[in-house]
């Protein structure tokens, strides 16, 4: 009976031997079967998907029995941080999910949004993009060194945008400074394949009408922002020798990329009313750095004309009454602001043509006022003081602003930020952006939290004047008797009282100039530091 037993346990361990003993001898043997995988070794290849997938697991048994062999007070902290963390995790991605699937931000177009939309998926008729016919400029003012955009997707994303809107209603004006060859053969191209009005200008820019600044090193360099702001103008000096034709919108483009249709929801859909038309003075897309991050703060100021906040949604701080915020919050196409530029802008075209009837009156082009700016047509311009800057493209907004409504400028709201329509800096963060919206309205409390951490909104001590106000600023004025025989400008900050002119709410204490042999791939701008105020 022992034997028995013995003989009983042998063949059982036997069971198990799913490995033949061999020895390296017996495994170069011709007699020798082929050993046979047990089945506990994964068949698996290294890099399989399901290889990588059991790691975190076997790396959380690890934890996991590591924590669970702790005594004392420090295991039941270690176990109760353990599990508090996995609840939070767990929730967490729970969260995320429900947000996507049922609570996404932006993604869920308006009605009117879906039937233009399908007006331009489902016919192949010129003009199906603008239900109305209306005449529509588009400018382009770009630095395009390799002819990329133009030969590329934005190229294509413009052609199909005029396709959409019918080239018997569009002219299109792009403006390139300082071309190089590859970018005038792409703009060639475009020519060719344009049908309808087109002004397509590579030019050198002259630089010696262009203001410029003394730094405190004695240098003379060229404003950025008045640079800047020629630049885009001369994409629009097409509208001075087209006065015949009375446009109802302009929509102004950077260098982004852009889907067609969303284009023409930002013209004709945004703040649509029910006599089928829209009602603005501006309408702005959303742009984006990369899939999460907005990019142009810089001409963005909310419904109080405070700057922006962390860049990310929903983009604005609640200072004030946060209006502009509440707006995103509710999810609003029409965002209320005093001004933005998204990357791609839409105006009422009549405040840029020679004369216009409406806002304030009748205003003749050489008109001036008691702020001192030239008024009609409204064109891009540059903030006149030293260390004071001011995006070209919220002061086009301010004195829009202005011409419509006066000195109640600060209580009006014709200028819109349009969240449905996004664009980006290249293709990839394109893509990705009708993913990463729908997660949005989880940010709204970490951003507060930052805002308040970093000191959002940034300080503007001018942002309360209003336009034909009489204010005291403190201005930088340089010196000449007090620099004479030192080699550099002597100045000091003092106290100047003038008429406040539209747009002071857009300024920051800064100073940028053009650099002027920048090396290649560096940017050809600089910050100057700034001289401490009193």
């Amino acid at each position: 009976m022992a034997l028995d037993a013995m003989l009983s346990r042998h063949r059982r361990a036997e069971q198990y031997e799913l490995l033949p003993r061999t020895s390296e001898d017996s495994t170069s043997s011709t007699h020798s079967s082929p050993p046979r995988l047990s089945p506990n070794k994964s068949k698996l290849p290294r890099w399989s998907i399901r290889h990588f997938a059991r790691l975190p697991l076997r790396n959380t048994r690890s934890l996991y029995t590591k924590i669970y062999r702790q005594r004392g007070l420090r295991g039941k902290l270690l176990r109760g941080s353990y599990w508090i963390s996995v609840t939070l995790l767990f929730f967490t991605a729970l969260l995320i999910v429900f947000t996507a699937l049922f609570r996404p931000s932006y993604s869920r177009l308006p009605d009117h949004y879906r039937a233009l939309q399908r007006r331009c998926q489902e016919s192949n008729e010129p003009g199906r993009g603008n239900p109305n016919n209306e005449k529509v400029f588009i400018a382009a003012s770009l630095y395009d060194p390799e002819g990329t955009l133009v030969g590329g997707h934005w190229g294509r994303a413009v052609l199909e945008l005029v396709e959409l809107l019918g080239p018997q209603n569009v002219h299109l004006s792009v403006y390139e400074d300082d071309a190089s060859p590859q970018a005038k053969a792409a703009l060639d191209s475009m020519k060719t394949k344009l049908q309808g009005k087109s002004s397509l200008v590579s030019e050198h820019l002259p630089h010696e009408g262009i203001p410029r600044v003394t730094t405190p090193s004695g240098e003379s360099k060229m404003k950025r922002i008045a640079f800047l702001a020629e630049v885009r103008n001369r994409a629009l000096r097409p509208l001075q020798t087209n006065d015949a034709i009375q446009f109802d919108k302009l929509l102004y483009i950077n260098d982004v990329m852009f889907d067609p249709v969303d284009a023409a929801n930002l013209l004709f859909s945004t703040n649509f009313q029910s006599s089928g038309r829209t009602q603005y003075q501006a309408a702005c897309a959303t742009d984006f750095i990369n899939a999460f991050k907005f990019y142009d703060r810089f001409a963005l100021r909310d419904f109080e004309g405070y700057t922006s906040g962390i860049p990310f949604y929903p983009w604005f701080t609640n200072a004030g009454h946060g209006s502009s915020r509440s707006d995103v919050l509710a999810q609003k196409d029409a965002v209320r602001v005093r001004s933005c530029w998204g990357g791609m802008v839409a105006f009422e075209a009549r405040w840029f043509q020679t004369s216009i009837v409406g806002g304030k009156g009748n205003v003749s082009l050489s008109e001036t006022d008691d702020t001192g700016f030239n008024i009609l047509p409204l064109r891009f311009r540059h903030e006149q003081d030293p260390f004071w800057e001011a995006s070209e493209c919220c002061l086009i907004h301010a004195d829009l602003t202005y011409l419509s409504y006066g000195s109640d400028a600060v209580n009006a709201s014709g200028i819109f930020m349009n969240p449905y329509v996004r664009v980006a800096y290249d293709e990839s963060t394109l893509r990705w952006l009708p993913y990463t919206r729908r997660i949005e309205r989880l940010y709204s409390w970490v951003h507060t939290i930052l805002n308040h951490l970093v000191g959002m909104p940034q300080y503007n001590p001018r942002r309360l004047e209003s336009p034909g106000e009489k204010v005291v600023e403190q201005v930088w004025h340089y010196d000449e008797a007090a620099g004479h025989g030192k080699g550099r400008p002597e100045g000091s900050y003092s106290k100047v009282e003038r008429t406040a002119a539209p747009g002071r709410f857009c300024g920051i204490r800064r100073l940028m100039v053009m650099k002027s042999n920048p090396p290649k791939g560096q940017k050809n701008w600089e910050s100057i530091p700034l001289p401490l105020e009193p």
